[in-house]
C-alpha cells in the first residue's frame, strides 16, 4: 500500500478550520431559539438579526485597516479576535435569570382545566404588575367549553416556563373567577405584549444578549472572512477549486460539536423544557482554546495590496454581469438567512405540536450533524469538479432549484425528525455548493491586490445585505403566519429566482462573461484582463 501523503502547507489552515468551526457548533445554530428561550419574539429576533449584517459591512474594512496599519501585530491581532468571539458567546452563560417565566409561543394554553387556577388572593400573592414580581399579569381571553368566551388577567408566578395550575397561576380579579366553572375546559390565549416591552426587552438579560451576540457574531463573521483570506493565500494564484477540500474540515468540526452539544444539553437538562446550555459553553472554551495554538502556525496574508482597491472594485461592480450575480447572491443571503435563524425555531414549534420537546436538541443537534457531515462534506469536497463540469452560471440555477425543494420539504415534514433527513440531503447542493461558487467567482474576477477586499464585497451583498432582508421579512412573517406559511413564501422565491436567473444567464451572461464558463476550452486570464474585457464586451 503507497503512503498517504499529507500536504504540510495545507495542514494548518485545514487545522483552523476544524477547531475554529467545532468552537462555533455548540452556539451558532442555538443562538435564535435560545433567544426564544428568554422570550424574545420572532419580530424582534428577525429585527436584531437584521441588524447585524449590516455591522458585518463596517466591521469587515475596519478590521483589515486595522490589521494592514499594525503589521507586524497581524497574527496577535488575528488570535485575540477568535479568542474575543468565543469570549462573547462564552459570556452569555452569565446572565441573569430572566424577571419573570416565559410563555409559550403565541401565548396559547390549550385544556385547561378551571379547576386548576385559584384566585390570587387565596394563593396570598402581592401582585403589583411591576418587573420586579416574583411573576407576571397578562390578559387573557378564554374560550370555554361551558362559560363561553371572556376576558380575564391572570397572573403566572415565577417558574421555568408559564403554565396554568395551583402552584403557578391565578385570577387576578376575583370576579373573573365566577366565569370559569369548576368542571369547564377552556383554551387560554394571553397577550404578553406590555411585559415584554416593559420589562424582557429592558432586562439586563435581554440586553446583555443582544450585546453579546452581536460581537460575537460580528468576530464570527470576520473571523470566516480573514479565514477565507488565509486559505486562498495558502492555495495560491489558481487554486480556487482547492477552496472546498480546505472548508470541508470546517464542516466536519462544526457538525461533531453541534450534535454532542445537542445531546449533551437534553441530557444535562433532563425533562425541563427550559434547557441549561451548560455544554455547550464548555465544549466553546475547548475548542477555542486548542484553535488559538493552531493559529501560531497560520501567516496572515495582507488584505489589501492595490494601490487603489477602491477605484478597481468599484470598476468591476459596474461591470453588469457581475452586478447580476451580486444580485443573485443576495437573494441566496435572503434564502440563507432564514434557514440558519428560524429553522430550529420552527422545529422547536413543531416539537411542542408533536410531543418532541424532551429530545428537541438532540433533533437539532442531529439536524446540524446532518447538514454538515452529510450534503456539506460532499459538496465542499466535489465543488471545484462540479464548478469545472457545469460553469458557474448552471450551478448557480441547480442551487436555487434546491433550495425551492429544500424549504418546500421542510414546511410539510409532519415532525421534526423528518427534517433531518431533509437537512442530510439538500445542504449540499443548496448552502455549500452555493457559498463555493460565490467565494470562489469573487477570487476569479478580483483584480490582482484585491481579492479579500472583493470578497468582502461579494460576501457583503450575501451575508450582509441578503442576511438582512431575509431576518428581518422573515421574522415579521413568521410572526403573523407562522413557520410553514413562512418556509413556502421563501421556497416560491426560490423557484421563481432559478428560473429568472437561467433566462438570464441563456440570454446575456453566457455569451458576455464566456471566460468564466469552465466547461469551455479557454485558457484561463488573469482576473485584470477578464475584468476589462468584461467592460469593454459591456460598453459595445
Amino acid at each position: 500500500m503507497g503512503k498517504v501523503k499529507i500536504n504540510q502547507q495545507q495542514l494548518p489552515i485545514k487545522a483552523h478550520f476544524f477547531f475554529f468551526m467545532a468552537a462555533m457548533g455548540p452556539i451558532l445554530p442555538y443562538l435564535p431559539v435560545y433567544g426564544k428561550q428568554l422570550g424574545v419574539s420572532p419580530a424582534v429576533m428577525g429585527s436584531i438579526t437584521a441588524v447585524l449584517p449590516l455591522l458585518f459591512l463596517v466591521a469587515k474594512p475596519a478590521f483589515g485597516f486595522v490589521v494592514d496599519h499594525f503589521r507586524a501585530w497581524r497574527r496577535a491581532i488575528f488570535v485575540g479576535l477568535l479568542a474575543t468571539t468565543s469570549g462573547c458567546y462564552v459570556l452569555m452563560y452569565f446572565l441573569p435569570s430572566l424577571p419573570a417565566p416565559v410563555l409559550p409561543d403565541k401565548g396559547e394554553f390549550f385544556n385547561v382545566s378551571c379547576s386548576a387556577i385559584e384566585r390570587c388572593s387565596t394563593m396570598r400573592i402581592n401582585v403589583t404588575d411591576s418587573c420586579e414580581d416574583d411573576g407576571r399579569i397578562s390578559d387573557c381571553v378564554w374560550i370555554c367549553r361551558d362559560a363561553g368566551n371572556f376576558s380575564a388577567q391572570a397572573f403566572f408566578r415565577t417558574s421555568r416556563e408559564a403554565s396554568f395550575d395551583k402552584h403557578s397561576s391565578c385570577f387576578v380579579s376575583e370576579s373573573n373567577s365566577t366565569y370559569c366553572l369548576e368542571d369547564d375546559v377552556c383554551q387560554i390565549t394571553c397577550d404578553d405584549s406590555k411585559h415584554e416591552s416593559a420589562c424582557i426587552y429592558w432586562s439586563l438579560t435581554f440586553l446583555g444578549f443582544v450585546l453579546l451576540m452581536a460581537l460575537g457574531n460580528i468576530g464570527f463573521n470576520v473571523s470566516n472572512c480573514i479565514s477565507d483570506a488565509i486559505c486562498f493565500d495558502v492555495l495560491g494564484e489558481g487554486g480556487q477549486m482547492s477552496y472546498g477540500r480546505q472548508r470541508v474540515w470546517g464542516s466536519i468540526g462544526f457538525g461533531i460539536t453541534a450534535f454532542i452539544a445537542g445531546y449533551a444539553v437534553d441530557l444535562w437538562s433532563g425533562n425541563d423544557t427550559i434547557k441549561s446550555y451548560t455544554p455547550s459553553f464548555l465544549l466553546i472554551s475547548a475548542f477555542t482554546l486548542i484553535d488559538l495554538v493552531c493559529c501560531s502556525k497560520l501567516e496572515l496574508p495582507a488584505l489589501s495590496g492595490s494601490e487603489s482597491i477602491l477605484k478597481d472594485v468599484t470598476k468591476l461592480i459596474r461591470v453588469k454581469p457581475i452586478a447580476i450575480f451580486l444580485g443573485f447572491a443576495t437573494i441566496a443571503g435572503i434564502l440563507d438567512s432564514f434557514i440558519i435563524y428560524f429553522l430550529f425555531w420552527h422545529m422547536e414549534d413543531l416539537a411542542k405540536d408533536t410531543g418532541y420537546m424532551h429530545e428537541i436538541k438532540l433533533i437539532e443537534g442531529l439536524t446540524v450533524f446532518a447538514e454538515t457531515i452529510g450534503g456539506e462534506v460532499i459538496f465542499f469536497t466535489f465543488s471545484g469538479k462540479i464548478l469545472k463540469k457545469i460553469g458557474y452560471g448552471y450551478s448557480f440555477v441547480f442551487c436555487f432549484a434546491c433550495y425551492a425543494l429544500r424549504l418546500g420539504l421542510i414546511s410539510l415534514a409532519p415532525t421534526p425528525r423528518w427534517i433531518v433527513f431533509v437537512e442530510f440531503f439538500m445542504q449540499g447542493p443548496t448552502y455549500a455548493l452555493c457559498y463555493t461558487t460565490i467565494v470562489a467567482y469573487a477570487s476569479v474576477v478580483a483584480p490582482p491586490g484585491t481579492s479579500a477586499t472583493v470578497q468582502g464585497i461579494v460576501a457583503g451583498m450575501d451575508d450582509g445585505l441578503g442576511f438582512a432582508i431575509g431576518s428581518l421579512v422573515g421574522g415579521f412573517l413568521y410572526d403573523s403566519y407562522g413557520g410553514a406559511t413562512t418556509l413556502k413564501v421563501y421556497a416560491s422565491l426560490a423557484i421563481l429566482t432559478a428560473v429568472a436567473y437561467l433566462i438570464t444567464h441563456l440570454t446575456y451572461l453566457k455569451h458576455i462573461m464566456p471566460e468564466t464558463d469552465t466547461r469551455k476550452k479557454v485558457e484561463w486570464k488573469s482576473p485584470e484582463e477578464a475584468a476589462e474585457k468584461c467592460a469593454d464586451a459591456n460598453e459595445q
